[in-house]
């Protein structure tokens, strides 16, 4: 049965033993390690990065973005989102996109989780994920500076038993060492990774593992366009999923 047909599968019925209704078995979730991108999958980082974008166009006179607006800019690292900002309101060159790049990443490091929240249904899947013995991480090609005191502000960073940076090997996603070297810092094992950009997809299947994309994330294009071995609309759909996923 194809993949995407096993997924299709409703759960199974509660069965009637004598005179009460018992719950079937609980289907394990077949995985060790499940990890997640950040920016776009896990938290809704949006208003940040719209504050720290619009600040810094903002000294040379552009006018500010709303939050919404920034989404296609975010998924390739900050100077992308900048130079994708500036071409928006007027164009630029290099020098000033060089000039404004520091400018930007000072008043991130300042106010990183002002507006940022985790995208609904995350705690409840991430607590569902550690009661079924599977173990989380993070791999993201924000640069640690950002990475861990954000997970920090939000009381998150104790959750998650390895958090791989963009710069923590030396290379990013879509290259598959940062995500290998997230599976061995979380222990080994089979693992699974979520993630809403192309970067994200193609690094799990880089690395030679399951994924899953987000279709709330910072898309730049149809989610389907990302060729995901399965897609989300919610947190409340990982789980499940997770426990039909093939052993």
């Amino acid at each position: 049965m194809p993949l995407s047909a096993m997924f299709a599968l409703p759960l199974p019925p509660r069965t009637r033993h004598g005179g009460g209704m018992t719950s079937p078995p609980i289907d394990p979730i077949p995985f060790d390690i499940v990890g997640f991108d950040l920016d776009g999958t896990l938290i809704d980082t949006s208003g940040d990065l719209a504050a720290a974008v619009n600040y810094a166009i903002g000294t040379i006179g552009r006018p500010p973005f709303p939050a919404a607006s920034i989404h296609p800019f975010v998924g390739k690292g900050a100077k992308i989102m900048l130079a994708r900002a500036l071409d928006a309101s007027g164009g630029y060159t290099a020098d000033t996109l060089d000039a404004l790049l520091p400018i930007l990443l000072d008043y991130y490091e300042q106010n990183l989780a002002i507006h940022s929240v985790p995208y609904p249904g995350l705690l409840d899947a991430m607590d569902a994920l550690a009661e079924a013995g599977v173990t989380l991480a993070i791999c993201t090609n924000k640069a640690e500076r950002f990475t861990i005191p954000l997970m920090r502000q939000l009381g998150l960073s104790d959750r998650f038993a390895a958090i791989v940076g963009g710069d923590t090997v030396g290379v990013a996603k879509p290259d598959p060492a940062p995500i290998r070297e997230m599976i061995a810092r979380a222990g080994g094992g089979r693992a699974l990774f979520v993630g809403d950009t192309i970067n994200d997809i193609a690094g799990a299947r880089n690395a030679g593992i399951a994924n899953v994309a987000v279709g709330f994330g910072f898309l730049d294009g149809p989610v389907e366009n990302l060729e995901a071995d399965a897609v989300i609309h919610h947190f409340d759909e990982l789980v499940p999923l997770l426990r039909r996923w093939p052993a």
